[in-house]
Formats: C-alpha cells, structure tokens, sequence
C-alpha cells in the first residue's frame, strides 16, 4: 500500500485517523503502532516478519548496550550493526552477488551457476535498517536514552509515514514528541497541506513526466536522438526529484496530523551552485547519516586531501550500492564521489567558490548525467544513453519534432516543473504568513491539489514510487 493508491487515500487514512484523533491519549501510541502493522502487512505480505525481527533485535540489543560493562559494550555494538547488515545483504544484495560471481565462473570456463534463489524484498529495508543502525550507535555513544520498553520502540520503529521511503527518522528527533503531542486546527490544517502538496508532486508532475522519460529509455540503441536523449533524462532529473520529494512531503505532512515533527528531507537541490551543496539539500537524512555514522568515522576531512578523497569515495560507493543492487548503481554513486572529489581538490588549490546562475546551470547538468546511471538498465545501455546526448553513436543525428517529442500538455507540466525546481521560494518567508491568515489559502490549495490528483489517479494505470524499490 502505498500513498498515492486509492485504497490508502480512501480507506486507509479516513479509517485511521477518524480512530487516532478520537482516542485518548493513552491509546493514541498503540493504535499508532497497530495501524502502522497493518499498513506493511498489506504493502509486504509475509515479509513482515522481518519488520517485526528488526524491532525485536534492535531494542533487545540496545537495553543491553546500557546495562553492559564497557569491555562489552563495543562488541554488543558491533554484533547489533552486523546483524542489521547482514539481513540487508540477503535480501537485497544475496541475488545480485550470485550473479556476478556466475558471470565470472561463466568467463574463466568453469561452466556455471544455477539460477540464483528467488528472494522477496521487504519494501523499505534500507530506511528501517539504517534506522535502526542509528538508534544504537546513538544508545552507545549515550546520546539518546534507551526507548522506555518494546512498545514504544516499535512505535517509533515502524511509523508508518516514513517506513518504507523515509525520511531517515532518528529516535533522538521525535523521543519527546513520544509522550507528548498537540494536535490542533493549525496542525491539522499544516498536514494536510504538506500531504496534499506531496500528493500533487508525484501524481500531477513526477507521473506525467516519467512518461517522457519512459519513452526515451526504452528507444533502441542506435536509434535515439540527441534532442530525445537530453529531454528524456532532464524529464527524468525532474521526476524522481518530483517523486521522491513529493513521498517526503506526504510523509511529513503524515507524521504533523500524527503530532510528529520529521526532519526536512530536501531543500530545492537543482538550485545548488556545486554537487558538495546538491548533497546537502537532496536527501538530507540520507546525507547525515552516511556522514554521522560513516564519513566521520573513518576520518572525514581531518587527515589531508588523499585520505578525504578515499573517504568520500568509499562514502558514495556505499551510497550508490545502498540505492540497488546493480553496477549502474554503483557507477552513479562513483560518478558523485568523483564530482566531489574534484571539488574538494578545487577549493584547497585555488579557493574556487563557485556562485551564480552558471554555476546552477553547470550543477545542474552534471547530477543529470549521472542520473543516466541511476535510470539505465545496464551500464552498457547506460553508456549508449550517454553517446547518443553527446553526439556518439549512429541515432545521434536523429531529430524528431518537439510536438512528437513533448506533447502540449506534457510541455505545461515540464514548465511548472521547472518553475517548482528553481524559483528561490525562501523569499516567500519574508511575507510572514502565519496563523487564520495562511490556513486559508493552505486548505484551498489542499482540496484543489487532491481534487485534481484523484481525477488522474482514476484516469491513469498507477504507478508507485521510485523509491519504493530501495
């Protein structure tokens, strides 16, 4: 189940949260967590077993990481870290390995390997696993307190709103909001804006442009055009941003009619002048956690150009391997951790700050080509992708009329689109509008957004969310 099907927009929520915001309070936790059941088991099916084993271990582990001597304590850590990964590594890497290691037996003429097992993905392993991974090395470090008792960790744990696709929700983040939360006309009204808002980003623009880009990848090599080619991958650059930061928005908007605060997740990233800054502002849960948990850990920035570039690499090799299992995923994140390899290097030879529209647009271009890694199938038709946007290749020649390219109506999303990327609206704070003064046009724009997103979800085949794979 997922946020944008009928069946949570108009079953799932008006059920929940007429029984949520009814009960006492002492109730609200446990149907919190019950609701939160239901919606994976529907989503999951039997793979909710492992949802309840990652709750189970991992608040198991960290009551005794508190009460553990110090010579223990390092090693309970290790064990808790270890069996996180090793549950994302059948599920999700198992498969992927067998394949490369048939592939190289095949080569060296050893015959081969029998086909690899069939393994069910529980939706949403990275995010509840790096979560998870965060809590302890939080308890260990005595940042955060143990969660009071099962429950309440497996409320926070399995919160429906950013389970499956986030943001990456640390316990410190909403441990007071456990106990205590307030729900009001504002608060309610702020949610669902921020929902609908999110709604409107993956049905309205992230769906219609995908089809563009659809359309550009599955043309064969040798006959895509240049024209083709950019215009598909820039529609894609927009729709999983559309998408991905349209999940974020209804799951924040989720977690404010639940009483919640979630951390942002991204800050308009196709305006940065630099990818050092693109990864701040794309998501940002993501990008803390690799840098609290990884990056920092084995050095940072602290030990000389070298030894940070090997850092950063290191970084984004686990960061693309963390998207899929797939070498077009780890080019993607290799291809950014050369970017900011390269602009690490800049800023301690010649101070290089780059600033401006240009260095917007330059920005812009360079994540939009590695975003062909990240959508081809294979690195092969990844590299086919590249040689037809530069000129490379038989179909490179190839043009076809804009209208057959980009129709009217696709056009008219295509521009919203970019208006949404770019326009720096942090300008709009400076109209200070809070209070009956801003619920107003928040609940206007809520029903037009649901209204006109429902009409295309009857009339359109859906179609889930990028990141649901991951």
């Amino acid at each position: 189940m997922v946020f944008s099907s009928p069946l949570f927009l108009y079953v799932f929520i008006p059920v929940f949260f007429s029984l949520y915001w009814l009960a006492p309070d002492r109730f609200k936790n446990p149907l919190i967590l019950c609701g939160s059941m239901v919606f994976y088991a529907i989503g999951a099916g039997s793979t909710v077993v492992v949802l309840a084993a990652s709750i189970w271990l991992n608040q198991f582990l960290a009551v005794r990481l508190v009460a553990a001597p110090a010579e223990r304590r390092k090693m309970l850590l290790t064990v808790g870290i270890v069996l996180n990964l090793l549950g994302i590594a059948y599920y999700k890497y198992l498969t992927f390995l067998w394949g490369l290691t048939g592939d190289a037996v095949a080569a060296l003429g050893l015959g081969g390997l029998p086909a690899p097992p069939e393994i069910p993905l529980p939706v949403g392993i990275s995010f509840f696993t790096f979560q998870a991974i965060s809590y302890l090395v939080d308890v260990y470090r005595r940042e955060i307190p143990v969660a009071a008792g099962y429950g309440e960790f497996a409320t926070y744990h399995s919160l429906f709103p950013q389970l499956v696709a986030g943001p990456i929700v640390r316990y410190r983040e909403i441990r007071d909001e456990m106990y205590a939360r307030r729900i009001d006309l504002a608060v309610v009204t702020e949610g669902a804006y921020r929902f609908c808002l999110g709604l409107g980003k993956k049905v309205i623009l992230a769906d219609n442009l995908g089809t563009v880009a659809d359309a550009a990848f599955a043309v064969a090599p040798g006959q895509l055009g240049c024209a083709q080619a950019w215009l598909g991958i820039v529609c894609y650059s927009l729709q999983i941003y559309f998408d991905f930061s349209g999940y974020s928005d209804m799951a924040i908007g989720l977690g404010r009619l639940l009483g919640f605060h979630f951390p942002e997740n991204f800050d308009q990233p196709y305006r940065s002048a630099s990818i050092t800054e693109f990864w701040r502002r794309w998501h940002m849960t993501l990008s803390r956690w690799f840098r609290d948990y990884v990056y920092i850990p084995l050095g940072g920035n602290r030990r000389g150009v070298l030894h940070t570039s090997i850092n950063l690499w290191l970084v984004f090799f686990l960061c693309g391997l963390w998207h899929g299992a797939g070498l077009t995923f780890i080019a993607w994140g290799l291809y950014h951790g050369l970017m900011l390899s390269v602009e690490r290097l800049a800023r301690s030879r010649i101070d290089w700050r780059p600033t401006g529209w240009s260095a917007i647009v330059v920005t812009f271009l360079l994540v939009t080509i590695g975003w062909v890694f990240f959508r081809a199938p294979t690195l092969g038709a990844a590299l086919d992708f590249l040689g037809a946007m530069f000129f490379i290749g038989k179909g490179a020649a190839i043009w076809l009329p804009l209208s057959v390219l980009l129709p009217s109506q696709t056009l008219f999303y295509l521009a919203i689109a970019l208006f949404f990327a770019f326009v720096p609206f942090e300008r709009l704070s400076r109209l200070r509008l809070d209070g009956p003064v801003l619920m107003v046009p928040q609940l206007g724009f809520s029903i037009v957004c649901l209204a006109y997103s429902s009409l295309l979800l009857a009339a359109n085949s859906f179609n889930p969310f990028i990141y649901f794979r991951f």
